[in-house]
């Protein structure tokens, strides 16, 4: 079946969707983007990703391509266009094009491209990969070091994943300076002696909308988070280990480096965090 799709003002067969060449989120992953998942028919967290969208087109000087309603009402359009109960929003901006490839940036009224599509995720919610747990192995960070903006400059992380694919792992955990920064495409965290420890916001990871979620129900459920520095050996010692992200909510860890925590499957904390953030968002969900 052919989705619709969202490209500058217009919803169009997947198969009919463009964008010139000579844009450049092509040319240069001069772009941001925002995933947002749709859980029930329903946008989970819209307001988080709509306000670290803006952050990220300021940080980059770029401008907005709508307002925040009319981005609310493309998401929801192009939900009910494709019968999305469970999946993901995933949205891109980029600087747009002025008809040629420059580094300098195009004019400043040069219009901003702004793309939309939908995935069909049934199971999103009842993950069997969350009930068995992730394996991750740890790699070096050599990415740029503005990772707090959420640009389209995916290729290492894409890297990681396939170095943890070909090591018969889910995922990597990127390390810099001899400490953890986040996962390929999530945050992570490690949970000992029923503290969660989580590495503390900075230009050096993403600021998740998932993890700001996360880290306020677990406040609420009066478990002790610290937001500190750690490492890889850290970890390996850990009782439980797990990942937050808007596309798998709360991942629980359960091997990293070949170390198996605890007795090899999920832990609690990490299950009951998954369970009180789909619930929660379900219910504050638009």
């Amino acid at each position: 079946m052919t989705r619709t799709v969202y490209v500058n003002g217009d919803y169009l067969p997947e198969t009919e969707a463009t964008v010139s060449i000579f844009d450049r989120g092509f040319l240069m992953a001069d772009a941001v983007y925002e995933v947002t998942s749709v859980l029930d028919g329903k946008l989970i967290d819209f307001e988080g990703h709509a306000v670290r969208l803006k952050r990220s087109l300021d940080e980059l000087q770029m401008a907005e391509p709508c307002a925040k309603d009319e981005l609310l009402e493309i998401h929801r359009k192009l939900v009910e266009l494709n019968g999305i109960e469970e999946g993901l929003v995933y949205l891109q901006v980029t600087r747009g094009s002025d008809g040629d490839r420059d580094f300098a940036f195009p004019a400043a009224d040069t219009k901003p491209t702004l793309v939309l599509f939908t995935q069909n995720k049934p199971g999103l919610a009842d993950s069997p990969a969350a009930r068995k747990g992730a394996k991750v192995i740890s790699i070096e960070d050599i990415r740029w070091g503005r990772r707090d903006i959420k640009t389209t400059q995916l290729l290492y992380p894409s890297l990681g994943k396939m170095m943890a694919k070909a090591a018969g792992c889910d995922d990597a955990w990127m390390v810099e300076g001899g400490y953890v920064t986040e996962g390929t495409s999530n945050n992570a965290y490690f949970v000992k002696g029923n503290k969660i420890v989580t590495r503390p916001l900075s230009s050096d990871i993403l600021h998740g909308i998932t993890r700001k979620a996360v880290l306020r129900m677990a406040a609420e459920a009066q478990m002790v988070v610290e937001e500190r520095l750690f490492t890889i050996d850290e970890a390996k010692e850990a009782d439980e280990a797990f990942t937050t992200s808007a596309s798998a909510f709360v991942m629980p860890v359960v091997e990293i480096d070949g170390t198996a925590l605890g007795d090899g499957t999920p832990g609690p904390i990490a299950k009951r965090l998954r369970e009180i953030y789909l619930d929660e968002s379900r219910k504050a969900a638009l």
